[in-house]
């Protein structure tokens, strides 16, 4: 628990409001876009995905850390986030699988965070004034100087943040889900179908491969930077497009590669996969207010009528009216009504807003991988 023993330390916003705590991880200083995620647990898949790259994650639920930290539940090879915000870090980690506190795990991972403010007010304020540059710092305790590096810092908009994230190197990816990954009574997958999944790895979390592993495929991954003719040269049966950070439109080269992908693979894109999949086909995109953040988001399936409860997170989205004949909407976020899904009405290629690989999350939307599969299967692939 935050007891007041900790180094003081404040966050300020772009727009003058200012929160004083106690530092948590290291006692330094950061900046990014300020955000809030509404998971009750998940942490550190959260730190992990490089979904948050540039951003300092505000979590809603009170206590955070009781279970601490192991070395399965991660999506990335480090700290993604710019930053961390609780209300009450958890002192003790009571679980099975822990190896080291959140706060252990903060410091080693270098993250700069803050505990012991009043996180209700700071989402109330985010909700109301929409997603803020902001400054954690512990070294720099000068509200003025605080709130004038929130307005310099750069934001996301106009930014490839994907180019600071992609691997460098294509690699082989074989681990599955292994013994956490799957519910009692869930009906696990025949892993039997030799597909060669080809994914773009934008800041791709590791669960999305390790469903595809399961399954029976084999998968490649490479950088999403990689031209339409290195994705050729690798003859996938199906071309996947991950998630990653960032403002989607700055990303022309993987737009371009989309648009060159398309109708000659199967495509199944997710999250920012899903708006460069929606941009190759002649959309837009725009920013949201404060974004879509945590493993209790509602989608409508407009298909089979059916409500899924989904992980998401991203602070863009497609803009409907902007869509192509050639785009039909399948899923619908029952928030804000804005488009969760689309499918190309006459080529095999879908795309989702949301994360049905889960990790932290419902298992809702794991059809999803089995229906790229049938498509698969189904020989729409020509290579």
């Amino acid at each position: 628990m935050t007891t007041g023993t900790r180094r003081p330390a404040k966050l300020a916003l772009e727009d003058g409001r200012v929160f004083t705590g106690e530092a948590l991880g290291v006692a330094g200083e950061t900046d990014g876009e300020v955000v809030f995620n509404t998971s009750m647990t998940g942490y550190q898949e959260i730190l992990t995905d490089p979904s948050y790259y540039g951003q300092i994650v505000t979590m809603t639920y009170p206590e955070i850390g009781n279970y601490g930290v192991n070395a399965e539940d991660i999506e990335s090879d480090r700290v993604r986030v710019s930053g961390f915000i609780v209300r009450e870090c958890s002192r003790l980690a009571s679980n099975f699988r822990s190896s080291e506190t959140l706060e252990e795990y903060l410091v080693r991972q270098g993250i700069v965070g803050l505990a012991g403010i009043d996180t209700r007010a700071l989402v109330r304020h985010i909700r109301q004034q929409g997603a803020l540059k902001g400054v954690i710092s512990a070294i720099d305790l000068d509200d003025a100087s605080l709130v004038a590096k929130a307005k310099a810092s750069p934001g996301l908009v106009g930014r490839d943040l994907v180019r600071e994230v992609v691997p460098q190197e294509t690699r082989v990816w074989s681990e599955g889900l292994g013994e956490y990954g799957w519910l009692p009574g869930d009906d696990r997958p025949r892993a039997s179908r030799p597909w060669h999944i080809v994914a773009l790895d934008f800041g791709m979390k590791y669960n999305i491969a390790r469903h595809f592993a399961d399954m029976g495929c084999r998968v490649t991954i490479v950088p999403g930077t990689a031209t339409a003719g290195e994705v050729r040269a690798l003859e996938p049966d199906g071309v996947f497009l991950s998630n990653g950070p960032g403002d989607p439109e700055p990303v022309d080269y993987a737009i371009t590669t989309i648009r060159e992908l398309l109708g000659e693979y199967p495509i199944f894109g997710i999250c920012l996969g899903h708006q460069l999949l929606c941009l190759a086909c002649g959309a837009r995109t725009f920013k949201l207010k404060f974004g879509h953040r945590g493993a209790n988001q509602p989608v409508l399936h407009l298909e089979t009528g059916r409500v899924e409860i989904t992980a998401q997170n991203h602070g863009f989205a497609v803009e409907e009216t902007s869509l192509p004949e050639d785009l039909e909407v399948t899923h619908r976020h029952l928030n804000d009504d804005t488009v969760a899904g689309v499918r190309h009405r006459r080529l095999p290629a879908f795309s989702v807003q949301y994360h049905p690989e889960a990790s932290a999350g419902p298992h809702d939307s794991r059809y999803l991988f089995e229906r790229f599969l049938q498509q698969i299967e189904a020989g729409c692939s020509v290579s």
